[in-house]
């Protein structure tokens, strides 16, 4: 997941403004001039006692609001910096077809290609990050060589409930859950739970940052939330992982407030979920993701904790704590308690997300390779320290406990590369892999192109988008589902760029082998940065539940 990290975007470009302006007001459910009409909609199912609670919190909420926009907010929680430029929100898009192709798409590619993304339906009115958007999924369908395109949000709880208030009321979990205003905001919420104004009942989550096919359906997360479509009753986090051999789906779900603050599940290839294993911790750890083997999970608790206990004293809830040790836990994918977790130490090590991991049998260690990130904390408070994200490989030995972690590119000859977001060939996810595929995250938090990287001999290959252009996570489409020695990378790598000198966005489809350009998809509107995506094969679409 990128997000601007506390830097200004490039807003050269006047006509984004306007773009995100549009966002904010186009359609039935944006128009704010409509905003009185739907809350009056909405005060017609509450009873006389609702609606003078209804009016007494949102004076509350006014004067909150109005304390906050008096003071100067970080640039983390700024949403002038936050969803400025491409960051900025789109309205949804019904169908375009036909869209104009340069170059000549792949045969094998029929299917669609899905990216997820922060997408606020409301303009913000106080503190807003990046990842509080709510989830918007845009996607471009493929078949013999044809594109077509549609953007839309999904339908989280959250989402529903706000578009019929005609307002954002559910807190925003990065932007405005600081200090003491963080607690008011929560307790506003609550209230309103309290008096049946809302349903704080059926998850709080914006679902923007993962999608996954599995079981013909797909789905999207956040891990503040269950998954949409889903059938669990508790979270669960953004990057569950799919075995490639037995379709099985494996995730952890963590709790901020009490214990456990830490399960694990699977789910069988019919969606069959299994009891939850409590992994038991000493204080509640922010996941965003973990890694799978052939035959163990692999699970980081590493240094950014959650302490609600912060925003009493005004400070933010996610925190890097400096006294503590990370580790990974390594546990069997087939455990039904955490008895046989084995936990070893890696020092000072805060891995964002986790690209692969592998079992070395002969010298009983757990390969895990991921971009290292300092300072850890940096995407969710304001640092003066600029944002190194490292390709490293950590190296775990279940006989003794201890680890090693190296850098697999040369950093004297790549010492400003920051890569972050992408992926391995999927068909070889918890098998070694030589090839992964990661976005270069420069200037951060923009991503300026994509880089092959040999994980074996650490040789770093380059993709430039070239210009003013920009794009997200770079997806890797491998042509089929066979795997030989010799065609890991035999594919095509996929993603989103914009042109932010001429505002246009295009879906580029560029050889893996060769790094050549093969076609590019003109789009009919602005696609803004966004998170993490998947590709849908046609022959899977055909069994869509």
């Amino acid at each position: 997941m990128m997000n601007p990290a506390g830097t200004t975007p490039s807003t050269s470009n006047s006509s984004w403004a306007c773009q995100a302006q549009l966002a904010f007001n186009s359609g039935p459910s944006r128009k704010r001039s409509n905003n009185k009409i739907q809350c009056a909609l909405q005060s017609t199912k509450w009873n006389i006692f609702q609606k003078a609670a209804a009016a007494a919190l949102d004076m509350v909420e006014t004067a909150l609001v109005s304390r906050k926009r008096s003071q100067p907010l970080p640039k983390t929680s700024d949403p002038q910096v936050q969803i400025a430029g491409n960051f900025a929100p789109v309205p949804e898009m019904p169908v375009k077809q036909a869209l104009p192709v340069s170059g000549e798409i792949p045969a094998c590619i029929d299917g669609v290609y899905v990216r997820n993304g922060a997408n606020p339906l409301f303009e913000p009115t106080a503190g807003h990050h990046f990842f509080d958007g709510d989830g918007m999924v845009h996607a471009v369908a493929i078949h013999d060589g044809v594109a077509s395109y549609a953007c839309r949000f999904t339908e989280t709880s959250r989402l529903a409930q706000e578009r019929d208030y005609g307002r954002s009321v559910f807190p925003k979990a990065i932007g405005e859950l600081h200090g003491h205003s963080g607690i008011a905001r929560l307790m506003l919420f609550y209230s309103r739970g309290l008096f049946g104004l809302l349903d704080n009942e059926h998850g709080m989550g914006v679902a923007n940052a993962g999608l996954v096919y599995f079981n013909d359906r797909l789905l999207a997360m956040s891990e503040d939330d269950i998954p949409y479509q889903g059938q669990l009753t508790s979270t669960m986090i953004a990057h569950p992982k799919l075995d490639p051999e037995t379709k099985e789906l494996f995730a952890l779900s963590y709790d901020v407030l009490k214990a456990p603050y830490l399960k694990y599940f699977k789910f069988t290839q019919d969606g069959e979920k299994s009891p939850d294993v409590d992994i038991p911790l000493n204080e509640p750890t922010m996941m965003h993701d973990f890694a799978i083997t052939k035959n163990f999970v692999v699970i980081p608790d590493q240094q950014v904790v959650f302490k609600m206990k912060e925003m009493i004293t005004g400070g933010s809830p996610v925190v890097y704590d400096k006294n503590k040790t990370s580790r990974f836990g390594v546990m069997r994918k087939d455990a039904t308690d955490a008895s046989d977790v084995t936990w070893v130490t890696s020092e000072d090590t805060f891995c964002f997300h986790l690209w692969n991991a592998w079992e070395e049998p002969e010298t009983e260690e757990i390969v895990v390779i991921g971009s290292c990130m300092t300072p850890p904390d940096s995407i969710f408070n304001e640092c003066d320290e600029c944002l190194k994200s490292v390709l490293s490989e950590i190296r775990l030995n279940l006989r003794t406990g201890e680890s090693t972690r190296r850098p697999i590119i040369d950093l004297t000859q790549h010492s400003h590369i920051n890569l972050e977001a992408g992926m391995v060939n999927r068909n070889l996810l918890g098998r070694k892999t030589r090839f992964a595929y990661l976005a270069i995250a420069e200037p951060w938090p923009k991503v300026s192109g994509f880089a092959k990287v040999d994980l074996v001999t650490g040789e770093l290959k380059k993709f430039m988008y070239g210009g003013e252009k920009f794009g997200g996570e770079p997806f890797f489409l491998p042509r089929d589902n066979t795997i030989l020695e010799d065609t890991e990378d035999d594919g095509y790598v996929m993603g989103f760029v914009h042109d932010e000198e001429k505002c246009t966005s295009e879906l580029l489809i560029v050889n893996a082998k060769s790094l050549e350009l093969e076609a590019s998809v003109q789009l009919p509107s602005r696609v803004p940065y966004g998170f993490h995506g998947t590709f849908v094969r046609s022959e899977d679409l055909s069994h869509q539940a």
